[in-house]
């Protein structure tokens, strides 16, 4: 009895050896297929135009690589130091220093980065390829002295000196309580284009030209800039201001300067297609700054901000403007005054995310499929 259960005990240990055997090898085969079946729908990493020959950056696609996995940068594409041989650059500028409201829109670029995480390659809605198209990185953030706001200016206005200076487009994200930093980027842009147009989407006109005895401020910025000439105050449009005034028409000075001005009550239920024809026949060919506060949203789709106005613009109309500006001569964009210490679900900041990657998918020479 005891001979026959050992050999029993042979045959089965057998038998399962040489089930596992085949498992294994069927496992192999399946796998090798489904690996060539992949490799069919992968998208290529390293994307190239025909004419040139020129690869891009392509971020990994979740398909392949998690989300949540790697170091967060916009979208997910490499880190360089500088913007050398790019076509377009997302550069933080963390910083908060002059806000008139709440702080904590330094921490903008860092929560915007790591919402970017869900965004993939192409623009299903508009069929745009940036990344078959562009040379685009993350380049990092302005080294900011988060203690002398003038400091901050100096450091900012020689950064982007030196990223246009290689012929890069720079995509900017952060910038809360210093969009006074228009100045600063702007000045670059006028060494480089002479006055530029600009298409500014904000809740504020940002126009006042002293607040509490200072000139530098997150409301004085475009009155810094006219002053400067650093604008085509005919190319100039303000879309979404609204909000409770310090006088009967808060807009008066922006109007006087030629800007045309779009106050929200213009824009409720309606779509910005055609406001944005008009833009486009408005700002011609010239060179177009385009700079969009979030707070021009209305706080239900984008709370995490530090000014937040009632009775805003809805996201659809956020990318109705973006999208209206394909075809113009962009030569820079930013986002700014997200804040996420008022951002509780993270919206704001992926809502931030998916509009800086609308302003990368508008920009000249991006590819769209048919």
């Amino acid at each position: 009895m005891l001979s026959l259960l050992k050999t029993s005990r042979i045959d089965i240990l057998g038998t399962l050896r040489r089930s596992c055997i085949r498992i294994t090898d069927t496992f192999s085969e399946v796998s090798a297929v489904c690996n060539k079946t992949l490799d069919r729908r992968r998208p290529c990493t390293t994307p190239r135009r025909l004419c040139s020959g020129k690869r891009y950056n392509v971020p990994p696609s979740a398909e392949f690589v998690a989300r949540v996995s790697g170091i967060a940068t916009m979208g997910k594409l490499p880190y360089q130091e500088t913007a050398d041989g790019l076509d377009a650059a997302f550069v933080g500028v963390p910083i908060d220093t002059g806000t008139s409201n709440r702080p904590g829109t330094r921490f903008g670029p860092r929560q915007i980065r790591a919402e970017s995480a869900m965004l993939r390659a192409y623009n299903s809605g508009t069929r745009a390829a940036p990344y078959e198209s562009l040379m685009v990185a993350d380049i990092g953030d302005v080294n900011v002295n988060v203690y002398d706001l003038k400091d901050t200016c100096r450091r900012i206005r020689e950064a982007y000196l030196t990223i246009l200076a290689t012929g890069c487009i720079p995509l900017t994200m952060g910038l809360g309580g210093i969009e006074l930093c228009e100045t600063v980027h702007l000045y670059p842009l006028f060494v480089r284009h002479g006055p530029v147009g600009l298409i500014h989407v904000d809740a504020h006109a940002d126009t006042s030209d002293v607040v509490l005895g200072e000139k530098i401020g997150h409301g004085t910025p475009f009155r810094r800039c006219v002053e400067e000439g650093l604008l085509d105050c005919k190319r100039v449009v303000q879309i979404g201001l609204r909000g409770t005034g310090y006088s009967p028409d808060a807009y008066e000075w922006s109007r006087a300067q030629g800007f045309r001005v779009v106050q929200v009550e213009e824009c409720w239920f309606k779509s910005l297609v055609p406001l944005m024809a008009a833009v486009r026949t408005q700002m011609g060919t010239g060179p177009v700054y385009l700079s969009f506060d979030i707070d021009a949203l209305d706080p239900a789709f984008a709370p995490g901000t530090g000014t937040p106005e009632i009775a805003g613009l809805t996201s659809i109309q956020g990318l109705e403007i973006i999208r209206g500006c394909h075809g113009l001569n962009l030569v820079g964009c930013d986002l700014v005054e997200v804040s996420p210490p008022y951002d509780t679900t993270g919206n704001t900041a992926l809502t931030a995310a998916n509009l800086l990657f609308e302003m990368m998918c508008v920009l000249p020479k991006t590819k769209y499929y048919d």
